[in-house]
């Protein structure tokens, strides 16, 4: 539990810090920002996202959906936003999907970087910034995924396999409209293995030849999202999961951190940095039966096109 609070603590440290650099260098677009702003929390409901295609360098370590080391790729990343807010009522609604074809440095051309997120945050304002909350979340990837070796590839994941589903209720702390910090003492998370060749090998903390296994634990997710300048835009959240059940000390992480460089209208550049650690996947190791921690890193440019 010490683990899950200082990693909250550290990512919102992080959060004040970019807030106030990018406070100090929008102050010359505050008058607009504020119009903007009054604009957009006069509709009931907000919506907006983006596409970007494209060519990247990735680089992978103890990644269990699969991947190479090293690889070249056409990349596609496409989020979308819906978010409702009237009276006490905020409801935020987020999709994140991630697909791209790759040419790996071992074993030809391999599909890579295949995630879908979806998000949704039901809330009840109660005192000042602060939302009495529900939420749910399905993270998983829609197409095969593949373990590497020197010369071979080993089926390791596919579609809802694993998928995690998680259920929460508790406070969603808005300090801005740029930052979110939900907390809750009670979670369910739910992680599934629906491929019967995966679940025989009882991955991803599963028990061989099922398909599902249920955790009641506590739960913070942190999400913020800043323009560092009229440039440079950055999107980050991070998960916290700590098992009730199973060693509640070994905190289960997602983080994932995207920046984007506007080089012209359609013209970007993007980094994106992923890492997770879950303590049930144990693919790892020597053996093959440790966990550790996963890290992505993507580095692309390519086309980027708003979507209303």
């Amino acid at each position: 539990m010490k683990k899950f609070i200082l990693l909250s603590l550290t990512f919102v440290g992080i959060t004040a810090f970019a807030q106030d650099a990018t406070i100090k260098n929008l102050q010359s677009e505050a008058t607009r920002s504020v119009q903007k702003d009054v604009s957009d929390t006069a509709k009931a409901w907000v919506k907006g996202g983006n596409i970007n295609i494209n060519g990247t360098q990735g680089s992978l370590k103890n990644w269990a959906a699969g991947g190479d080391k090293f690889s070249m790729a056409i990349n596609t990343n496409f989020n979308y936003f819906i978010f409702y807010k009237k009276n006490k009522i905020n409801w935020d609604n987020t999709i994140d999907f991630n697909f791209g074809y790759l040419q790996s440095t071992s074993i030809g051309s391999r599909k890579n970087d295949d995630r879908f997120d979806l998000l949704s945050k039901y809330g009840y304002n109660f005192s000042g910034k602060c939302y009495l909350t529900g939420l749910v979340n399905l993270r998983s990837q829609m197409f095969d995924g593949y373990s590497y070796g020197d010369t071979d590839a080993t089926f390791s994941s596919t579609f809802l396999s694993p998928a995690y589903l998680l259920v929460s209720a508790g406070i969603d702390y808005k300090p801005s409209s740029k930052v979110s910090i939900f907390v809750s003492p009670i979670t369910t998370r739910l992680t599934i293995v629906a491929n019967k060749e995966l679940s025989k090998q009882g991955l991803y903390g599963v028990p061989a030849g099922k398909h599902l296994t249920t955790d009641i634990g506590a739960f913070s997710t942190i999400n913020c999202t800043q323009t560092i300048n009229k440039n440079v835009s950055y999107r980050g959240r991070m998960d916290l999961f700590s098992n009730y059940r199973n060693k509640p000390e070994n905190v289960d992480l997602f983080l994932t951190n995207s920046f984007l460089f506007k080089i012209s209208k359609s013209f970007t550049a993007s980094y994106n940095l992923d890492l997770i650690y879950d303590d049930d996947v144990r693919l790892f190791g020597k053996e093959g039966t440790s966990p550790g921690l996963q890290l992505k890193s993507l580095i692309g440019l390519g086309f980027q096109m708003k979507l209303k």
